[in-house]
């Protein structure tokens, strides 16, 4: 009998096998959700939660100040002493704010034994370095399992067991070949997977992690124009150019352009930019409202990520030569000062391009409302 090659090898019919005590670290929002969606799949499950205050109130009154509106179920075991999280651990979700995750891996690896998989549910890319989530812990945890989580998913929704699809992917160097039983992504799937909460299993972390990360960006220019009073067209064009950039720049991380189509790309960038749920949209539509930026984020007790990652996104950007006059132009507005009227003119006067990719570069006209230029 011949043996299955690459074409004809099957995952279909497989039972990859979950694992069983599954450790969160990170006690936000979504951290806290996925620990209910954790437990809700029958896994034993601890959640580290940085604040103490915040520990004793889960203890006291299973809720989460983070998300007040649930009561936690007394299994899910909520501690500040990460060493004790971190005991007996077969899986690690990491649900730190993009810009604090090198720490925190840094920290989680000094004491979790070899081998236990780490699966990075942060969002972004880091400012310093313009590394992605899980290259930042790939140089912090050498040698270790890995995937990423990510797509459309409100903490407040998911932990609510409204249905929630989400992309599970994995780098083949890291966690194994898709198509064999044994593969993370797979095993990360049936770990948390519910009738409610449905992961799907991807190959190309990098497609993933840049729509994660660009979407927080755009998010904040739809809540801008949402803020100035305008409508759908807008957001729309936001939505749909966006997307554009979010295939640009994963293209020429190597990502696939499927990806950016699916529910980690266009799935997370329509949530994130449609609805008063993200803290990314909302901080935008007060900045369109003409709040300053400090002001806009005065009382969030939750990061805003794409106020970081709107200079971390423009910067590697700039750095690849990839164009993305929208999250350049978020940049300029969170942290050069640009007002955001001259903002919008600027974006809307650019030179009129073609939208097929393959004569981008070959058709840009002087648009006919645009300044002239100065002599």
């Amino acid at each position: 009998m011949p043996q299955d090659g690459p074409a004809t090898q099957s995952l279909t019919g497989a039972n990859p096998e979950p694992f069983d005590h599954v450790t969160v670290i990170g006690g936000g929002a979504w951290g806290t959700a996925l620990a209910m969606i954790a437990d809700n799949a029958e896994r034993q499950v601890a959640l580290w939660i940085r604040e103490s205050a915040a520990v004793e109130q889960v203890r006291r009154e299973r809720r989460n100040p983070f998300l007040p509106q649930f009561q936690l179920p007394p299994s899910i075991a909520a501690t500040d002493d990460l060493a004790g999280a971190l005991d007996g651990a077969e899986l690690v979700l990491l649900v730190i704010p993009s810009q604090f995750l090198r720490a925190m891996a840094r920290e989680v690896e000094s004491r979790l034994p070899k081998g236990i998989p780490v699966v990075v549910c942060s969002k972004g890319i880091e400012l310093d370095t313009g590394l992605l989530m899980t290259q930042v812990v790939a140089q912090e945890m050498p040698g270790r399992p890995q995937a990423v989580l990510s797509g459309p998913s409100f903490a407040e929704e998911a932990a609510a067991g409204q249905p929630t699809a989400v992309t599970v992917a994995i780098d083949p160097a890291s966690g194994g070949d898709l198509l064999t039983p044994d593969n993370l992504a797979a095993r990360v799937a049936v770990t948390l997977g519910t009738l409610s909460f449905r992961p799907y299993l991807s190959d190309d972390q990098t497609g993933v992690e840049v729509g994660g990360a660009v979407k927080n960006v755009l998010a904040i220019a739809c809540g801008i124009a949402a803020g100035r009073g305008l409508g759908a067209n807008p957001r729309a064009a936001l939505i749909t150019r966006g997307l554009a950039e979010i295939k640009r720049l994963a293209l020429a991380l190597g990502g696939k352009p499927e990806t950016v189509t699916g529910l980690a790309g266009i799935g997370d960038l329509a949530l994130t930019c449609s609805s008063e749920q993200s803290r990314n949209f909302t901080f935008g539509k007060a900045l369109g409202e003409g709040h300053s930026v400090e002001q806009a984020l005065a009382g969030k007790s939750a990061v805003v990520e794409g106020v970081a990652n709107a200079r971390s996104v423009a910067a590697l950007a700039e750095r690849l030569d990839v164009e993305m006059p929208i999250c350049a132009t978020v940049d300029a507005i969170l942290h050069r000062g640009l007002p955001v009227e001259e903002a919008i003119a600027e974006l809307l006067s650019r030179p009129l391009r073609a939208e097929l990719r393959a004569l981008e570069e070959r058709v840009k006209l002087p648009h006919p409302a645009a300044e002239p230029a100065a002599p």
